[in-house]
């Protein structure tokens, strides 16, 4: 009953204080409040690149805030990328409390504004979920139509990741909170990488895969090393020539599979 009733809190884990910004990091970027279609205000900051390629959604995991995410907006800064990143309603200076359904509007108003506010097409926007952030870039991408959808360190549902820490529990039928890309990912008419860690210690290697297989191509596969919140920094600088490779080759039709270990 307390795993029903308190479902989110074993779940969003979300930080209020912006600790630093991408300013520390000497990357310009702009404040952007976005109001969601329920008016919610959510904060997010827009870095351009002067020389950008295309721009990168950035949707984060379950705990923190967009504060905390600057070694990756650096690395996506120096391959080329403008980004977008947003707290979800509840983190950092977003109003709110968090949902399922409330992350899916945050997201809507991310898209929404590089589409009107920065009069970009879906083929100028890759999405990119990080952990949690993967259950919610899949919900967007199956609705919108992305350059691309990059899916790190990310699981199939709630409801396996639940299945594999309460094995003891029905947690299949307790759920109220599923983020279930596994029901999504055929469904997505975009080129997709896979970044994973077979040493992941929170998400299993083996949920990673298994969102790979179910989804249709083009479709690429990069496996790191490390663990799920340095993994990406451990791997480099493979990490990165993966991510420019698959972004370069967007265009292409056959699988890439590539190994940076």
């Amino acid at each position: 009953m307390l795993l029903y009733v308190f479902q989110s809190n074993f779940i969003y884990f979300p930080s209020q204080q912006l600790s630093l910004s991408p300013e520390d990091i000497n990357l310009k970027f702009e404040n952007v409040s976005l109001i969601t279609e329920d008016g919610v205000t959510i904060h997010g900051w827009y870095i351009p690149h002067p020389d950008s390629k295309q721009t990168l959604l950035f949707l984060h995991g379950n705990a923190g805030n967009i504060s905390q995410r600057l070694d990756s907006l650096n690395i996506f800064h120096q391959l080329g990328l403008s980004i977008l990143i947003i707290d979800y309603r509840g983190y950092g200076q977003s109003e709110g409390k968090t949902t399922e359904a409330g992350t899916y509007r945050d997201a809507e108003a991310a898209w929404n504004y590089l589409v009107n506010d920065q009069h970009l097409s879906g083929e100028d926007i890759i999405i990119f979920g990080r952990s949690l952030g993967g259950g919610v870039a899949s919900w967007l991408a199956q609705k919108h139509r992305p350059a691309a959808l990059i899916l790190e360190s990310t699981f199939t549902s709630i409801s396996d990741m639940a299945s594999l820490i309460y094995p003891y529990l029905p947690v299949k039928w307790m759920g109220r909170i599923h983020y279930a890309s596994i029901e999504r990912i055929d469904k997505i008419h975009c080129p997709i990488l896979f970044i994973h860690s077979p040493d992941d210690e929170l998400v299993p290697y083996h949920l990673g895969q298994k969102l790979y297989q179910r989804a249709e191509y083009p479709k690429s596969f990069i496996n790191i090393s490390g663990g799920h919140n340095d993994g990406f920094m451990i791997s480099q600088p493979g990490y990165s020539r993966g991510l420019d490779k698959f972004i370069q080759q967007l265009q292409d039709i056959p699988s890439i599979e590539i190994d940076q270990n």
